[in-house]
């Protein structure tokens, strides 16, 4: 029945994940079906391979952002 709706109406994702400013996941609130975004902008399935990506994407950014963080503190 959740397929038969997004089938006639579309989808409805919302943002699930924040993984960077520009890269998310999004699930639709429906058929609970996961999207995220590529390397090129593109709206793709969220695959495992994916999920691992973001996951280390987001790690990445997060210690960036802490990085950063501390060099304001420092020169302060």
């Amino acid at each position: 029945m959740k397929n038969l709706y997004c089938s006639l109406f579309g989808h409805d994702y919302k943002v699930s994940k924040n993984v960077t400013y520009h890269v998310k996941e999004y699930k639709c609130k429906n058929c609970k079906t996961e999207m995220t975004i590529d390397g090129d902008g593109k709206f793709i399935p969220l695959t495992p391979k994916f999920k691992e990506i973001n996951r280390v994407l987001n790690r990445v950014h997060n210690k960036r952002l802490e990085k950063g963080q501390k060099l304001l503190m420092l020169d302060l």
